[in-house]
């Protein structure tokens, strides 16, 4: 498209082919639950990020435990529904790497299909996991790395 700011690098997020502190804004969306070290994954961003940048992530965490069957299936680790962890440990993770400024600045209920929670769930369970403050969620994060103090 002739654009000349506009690079492209091939690497792992838990380690990132990019110099300290070179990025404005990190944007990730639906990736980092599906590191398996997420604790890297945030500290690499952490490092990329320039000090007074921020990132934006969007991605699915649970209010809720999954059945390891669940967590067993290929088709939901697709899906990224295996890999979900819960709400409160995906932001310590932002919160450890240094992070600040830490909010959720969107939350929507995802819903997934009965007949496939019936597989998994027991029906009481499969209620509850279906409740308003239970379940799967969409969710969108921004945080920002501490500026210098001068």
């Amino acid at each position: 498209m002739g654009f000349e700011n506009v690079v492209f690098y091939v690497g792992e997020i838990e380690n990132l082919p990019l110099p300290d502190a070179c990025a404005d804004v990190v944007v990730s969306n639906c990736v980092l639950n599906l590191v398996p070290d997420k604790a890297r994954a945030f500290a690499e961003t952490y490092r990329v990020v320039k000090p007074g940048g921020h990132i934006s992530v969007s991605d699915m965490v649970l209010k809720s435990q999954l059945p390891e069957g669940l967590r067993q299936d290929a088709s939901q680790f697709a899906g990224c529904v295996a890999t979900a962890i819960e709400r409160d440990e995906y932001l310590a993770y932002i919160q450890a790497a240094g992070f600040v400024n830490i909010h959720i600045q969107k939350s929507r209920k995802l819903d997934l299909p009965d007949e496939m929670l019936a597989r998994y769930f027991q029906p009481d369970e499969m209620a509850l996991f279906k409740s308003e403050e239970k379940g799967l969620f969409s969710i969108t994060i921004f945080a920002e790395k501490p500026a210098p103090v001068h």
